[in-house]
């Protein structure tokens, strides 16, 4: 393999803001905020929005989508086409 073609892998702690859970894990992504994790050191922190700690096909949970009242308000802003 050639060299210095590769992202470097680290240890990133990914913060599930729905779960309210956090995971250190390797990655090669970056960020400017930090985090002390449990073990006293500081690694770079990363927000999302779902994560299996979090997403229904993971937990078992199920969400119900008002998916009638968003059709309506698309046709009252669109209008109906026949």
């Amino acid at each position: 393999m050639r060299s210095g073609i590769h992202p470097v892998s680290r240890p990133v702690v990914f913060r599930d803001r729905a779960a309210d859970t956090a995971f250190l894990t390797t990655s090669t992504a970056r960020s400017a905020r930090t985090i002390e994790w449990a073990d006293g050191n500081i690694y770079p922190l990363i927000d999302v929005e779902i994560s299996s700690a979090s997403h229904p096909f993971y937990t078992g949970n199920t969400r119900v989508v008002d998916t009638a009242g968003r059709v309506e308000r698309f046709e009252r802003r669109y209008g109906r086409t026949s």
